[in-house]
């Protein structure tokens, strides 16, 4: 199917026999209530008893419509937290502080206004497509310059598709961002299943590796037979993934999160493994990393452990408790901006509670901690990805491999750049540098 759908224009794809259908729903009271909405065009051929069909891969607009009653129903539960004891350190090893995570609750209780948020998300053109048996949500700009780049970016976790709102503009219409048309690129911004307004897969198997397949079933879905793909976080595995699986059309994925498994020279990697020092043979720059790595996994890994583990039993207080869900997720988000410990130095209040109140308000704290569970399974090998790769290694960054570590994964790494400022957030926190470096990165593809 070949769809021109772009910048909202979508009346030569509806039909006359359009119906509202709700998204998804949310017991609130005892009554359910709809979550979002969106119009479903009736397409595909009329059946044996003269009724029309839905086709499987057709895309529908979609609009979020947030009720009220889970607004109001998110501030009571706020007012009646149960705070814990204070930690009994002086520094942030035992986790997010009451006295940092109580002003940012205190501002959403009394001053977020998550319509601002929605409104932001509806003046954007949003779709929903079914693939493989899930409902997959994304947003889909197009650029108004001849010969633009289709590029499909994948948010992570404990992220969203927020996190690439501010790209939209530099990305698509370069000239109005200090760039040139030739560097323009159509812009799809899927949602990973079991996160915000996309599906909660019913069954197990949606891998990084089933994903990105997906995203390729989308970008040839919207009439792209070439494109290039970009992430960070679980976007940088899942673009990883499709480069491994070089599917035609893919002409190359930019990543600014690289793997340690697959980059990791393996003498360092059994040290890390057997909590051994770190080889003789490496630089003094290579051992700094190495023991960054070695800090992670000991002192910064535990949240991924659990949620490998037992995502079902920490979402229970996911989804139970705002607070402890923004807990959770702040945590994180503290630990990898580029101003360590201090989120709000590098984003807004407003910007971190838009990502994580769309956490709570689809209850998605449960689900998309299982795609931990889903990548510890046995799953592809990581061979090398077979397409040109572009990285993007930011300081902020919780590993930063130096270019030469990259010749495992990655024989045809065309671009490596390393940046002075922004964290593991990149796109989120620093969007015009990643904007230029996007365009540097894909500029000998296109």
């Amino acid at each position: 199917m070949d769809l021109d759908i772009g910048e909202g224009a979508l009346a030569s794809h509806e039909t006359s026999d359009s119906r509202q259908f709700s998204r998804r729903s949310l017991l609130l009271g005892g009554a359910a209530v709809g979550l979002a909405s969106a119009t479903l065009p009736l397409a595909g051929a009329l059946a044996s008893d003269g009724a029309r069909r839905p086709a499987p891969d057709w895309i529908r607009p979609f609009q979020v419509n947030i009720p009220e009653a889970a607004l109001v129903d998110l501030r009571l539960r706020l007012a009646a937290t149960r705070w814990p004891d204070g930690e009994t350190v002086t520094n942030r090893s035992q986790g997010i502080q009451p006295d940092k995570l109580k002003p940012l609750v205190d501002y959403w209780q009394s001053a977020y206004d998550w319509r601002q948020a929605e409104a932001k998300l509806n003046a954007l053109p949003q779709f929903v497509t079914n693939i493989d048996g899930v409902d997959i949500h994304f947003i889909h700009v197009r650029s108004p310059h001849d010969n633009a780049l289709p590029l499909i970016m994948t948010h992570g976790w404990p992220g969203s598709v927020f996190e690439l709102l501010n790209l939209i503009g530099p990305l698509t219409e370069p000239t109005a961002h200090g760039g040139k048309a030739e560097d323009a690129f159509h812009l799809v911004l899927p949602t990973i299943p079991g996160f915000g307004f996309s599906q909660k897969p019913s069954a197990s198997g949606w891998n990084p590796q089933r994903i990105a397949a997906a995203w390729d079933v989308l970008m040839k879905r919207l009439g792209y037979p070439r494109y290039v793909s970009q992430g960070g976080d679980w976007g940088a595995i899942i673009s990883d993934a499709l480069g491994r699986q070089a599917p035609n059309g893919l002409l190359a994925i930019h990543v600014n999160r690289v793997e340690r498994a697959t980059t990791f020279p393996p003498d360092a990697a059994q040290a890390l493994r057997s909590g051994g020092p770190g080889p003789d043979n490496l630089s003094a720059e290579e051992k700094v990393i190495f023991e960054e790595a070695r800090d992670f996994l000991n002192n910064g890994f535990g949240y991924a452990a659990i949620m490998g583990t037992r995502p079902e039993t920490i979402g229970y207080g996911l989804a139970d408790s705002p607070v402890g869900l923004a807990a959770w997720l702040y945590d994180k988000i503290a630990d990898w901006v580029y101003t360590r410990g201090d989120p709000e130095a590098a984003l807004s209040k407003d910007a971190i509670l838009d990502n994580i109140t769309l956490y709570w308000l689809t209850n998605t704290g449960p689900s998309s901690g299982r795609i931990y569970w889903e990548n510890a399974a046995p799953g592809a090998k990581l061979t090398p990805v077979k397409v040109p790769v572009a990285v993007t290694v930011f300081p902020g960054e919780v590993y930063k491999p130096p270019k030469h570590w990259l010749s495992r994964a990655y024989p045809n790494l065309i671009y490596y750049n390393r940046v002075e400022k922004g964290g593991h957030f990149a796109a989120w926190e620093e969007p015009k540098l990643f904007s230029e470096e996007l365009r540097a990165a894909f500029k000998t593809v296109r």
